[in-house]
């Protein structure tokens, strides 16, 4: 089952996120996509409020992962998009199995990579302030954490 919310503002994402946050245990996998823009930090940042991190969270866009230690649960913020073309093992399965919850920006590009349970959410511009937010869950820990955060 997708869910499919559409958001009217950062503070939107933000809830939403951390909602899902608060759910989030250790080994978790949450997979982002959508363009340039479209709130994937943001959304991350919300993510991390749920996971009780004091950091700033940041585009790790430049430094691959960007790793949030301090809080309820590690949080590692993945930007893979300059992997596209990696055919090295990258040793992402040590997050993916590790202690705090992975987040994969432009997961596609490493699919071969990912663990079979995740997360997938799809974030799109509607308007300036507007998203649409398609969030599917993949295997039945996922469907049951989003089904008791969204209902079904």
């Amino acid at each position: 089952m997708k869910y499919n919310i559409e958001t009217t503002d950062e503070s939107n994402t933000r809830d939403i996120a951390k909602k899902i946050g608060l759910k989030m245990q250790a080994g978790d996998v949450i997979l982002l996509e959508g363009d340039l823009g479209a709130g994937k930090t943001t959304f991350t940042k919300g993510l991390a409020e749920g996971l009780e991190i004091p950091q700033m969270v940041k585009s790790p866009t430049f430094t691959i992962v960007r790793e949030y230690t301090k809080g309820r649960i590690p949080l590692y913020h993945m930007d893979v998009y300059r992997l596209e073309n990696a055919e090295d093992d990258l040793g992402l399965d040590e997050y993916f199995q590790g202690d705090g919850v992975s987040v994969v920006e432009w997961a596609h590009f490493i699919e071969q990579d990912l663990p079979a349970d995740y997360i997938r959410i799809t974030l799109k511009h509607l308007t300036e302030n507007t998203r649409a937010m398609e969030i599917e869950p993949v295997g039945a820990r996922y469907e049951a954490l989003c089904s008791e955060v969204f209902g079904e």
